[in-house]
């Protein structure tokens, strides 16, 4: 597949900012089966939560379905050929938990290892790496009616999904990423109820944040016992935090989010213990502080990489508000004791997001000083931004907005590593775009297009962005200067 030059490209910017690039440094894509395969009851793949929660009505927008997203299922050749033509150095992408073990427990599905089998070898037969993760949501539906990550004993089934998928797959993928923002599998799908399963249990849903940390841990044993080649890491999803203001109780609440979203995942993988909450909110995390120190050791495993997800900073105010959260509308926000503030001195996406890549360098420096020698290598696992387009194209959109997007944030991301820069003690080992192409953005449907890639969701034709066209120069101007 012959890609043309769109004409997008600042020449000297993007010279500019591939001289920055360090050599070895890693630009990738990402994206996940969920969002992107279809085929959802094809060669033996079974129902997953996400599958239940599409079906209810009034949980999509517009209704719209995943049943066929992107069609990647059918059509991997002609994807793996555009991320050729885009020049990466890597892919990441997730295998489907239900794909491969239907029932989330017991018999492995060939036909689904089959699939990823083939997509693995087509990936390096274009020079391209892969990086696997193994759960981006998408739970095995018979696990989910016994609790999901509720449930204890999902995380044990995990370990012998995880078993099965290295022992298959595990001599050709470079990297292998456990679990992909468990932060949003528990705020989202537990507490708030926006994603899959559904559930509003508010700060009760806090017990699931441990189940699927200890999932992670039987994952990484179960993937060194089955002899993997690659690294092995996990990924979460990071915001800087601020209170909107110097009150006490904005800076209480600040400081209480931040446990929920960022420290009560990394503190326990990366320094094996939960953090300890304020006074006043002991009682809401009694359920994490009773952790055994058994489990603590088995969460807290060494890893070759740990992978941060950035899109936004967070600032909290005092008092309930709206039940806007970033993922959607969620009647349960609005009892929360807080609410989300907006930045307005910020550009937003699509979806409302701020748009801030100095807070990039601004996380970085948070993680280093909070988790020091314990802070492994770093990957930007994903980052990027969805954009209002049409649904329908005729060549490629000129979606300056994104180029400018990725620009800012990756000149953040090196800036901020090198020596002199707010991060320089920070090893960053590459940046991973969301995503290759328009897909199925869970409950926001087809209506939140992050692609690098317009799909038509009616045609199912891929048209290149003139994103793509700078990212794709991006890369060749990097590899012209090694």
């Amino acid at each position: 597949m012959a890609v043309q030059n769109a004409d997008a490209v600042n020449t000297a910017s993007v010279q500019d900012l591939a001289g920055r690039l360090r050599p070895g440094f890693t630009l990738g894509v990402a994206a996940a089966a969920f969002q992107i395969e279809g085929s959802l009851a094809a060669d033996g793949r079974g129902p997953s939560g996400w599958d239940a929660f599409a079906e209810k009505p009034g949980n999509i927008v517009d209704g719209h379905s995943p049943a066929v997203a992107c069609d990647h299922y059918n059509r991997a050749p002609e994807d793996v050929a555009l991320m050729r033509e885009l020049g990466i150095d890597s892919y990441r992408f997730s295998l489907s938990w239900p794909r491969i073990q239907p029932d989330g427990r017991g018999a492995i599905n060939s036909h689904g290892l089959d699939f990823y089998d083939r997509l693995i070898d087509q990936l390096l037969a274009a020079g391209i790496s892969p990086m696997a993760t193994l759960y981006h949501w998408d739970t095995p539906l018979p696990l989910e009616h016994s609790g999901g990550w509720m449930n204890r004993a999902t995380a044990e089934h995990f370990a012998e999904y995880a078993a099965a998928a290295g022992g298959r797959l595990g001599d050709r993928v470079a990297q292998w990423v456990t679990l992909n923002e468990p932060v949003s599998v528990t705020l989202n799908g537990y507490a708030l109820g926006v994603h899959a399963p559904g559930r509003d249990l508010l700060l009760d849903a806090l017990p699931s944040v441990h189940n699927q940390l200890l999932g992670h841990g039987l994952a990484v044993q179960a993937l060194r016992a089955a002899g993997v080649a690659g690294g092995i890491g996990v990924t979460n999803l990071h915001s800087p935090v601020r209170p909107a203001s110097r009150k006490l109780t904005d800076r209480l609440l600040a400081r209480v989010f931040d446990l929920v979203l960022n420290r009560v995942y990394a503190d326990p993988i990366l320094l094996g213990r939960y953090p300890k909450p304020p006074a006043a909110a002991k009682p809401w995390f009694r359920s994490l502080t009773k952790a055994s120190d058994d489990d603590l050791r088995l969460i807290s495993q060494p890893l070759d990489f740990y992978g941060v997800n950035y899109y936004y900073p967070v600032k909290v105010a005092t008092g309930q508000g709206s039940a806007d959260t970033p993922a959607g509308t969620a009647d349960a926000m609005a009892r929360m004791p807080f609410h989300l503030a907006a930045f307005p001195e910020y550009d937003t996406t699509g979806f409302g997001w701020p748009v801030a890549p100095e807070h990039l360098g601004i996380l970085l420096r948070e993680l280093k000083d909070r988790y020091g020698a314990a802070l492994p290598p770093l990957y930007i696992t994903e980052s990027g931004a969805s954009f209002p387009e049409p649904e329908h194209v005729t060549g490629p959109i000129a979606d300056t907005r994104r180029i400018d997007y990725l620009a800012h944030h990756l000149h953040q991301a090196m800036v901020s590593t090198a020596p002199g820069g707010i991060a320089h003690d920070v090893e960053l080992l590459g940046y991973y775009v969301w995503t290759l192409m328009d897909n199925f953005e869970w409950a926001a449907g087809y209506s939140q297009r992050f692609g690098l890639v317009h799909v038509d969701f009616d045609t199912l034709k891929r048209t290149p962005k003139k994103s793509f066209y700078w990212l794709q120069a991006l890369s060749r101007a990097r590899k012209a200067l090694a």
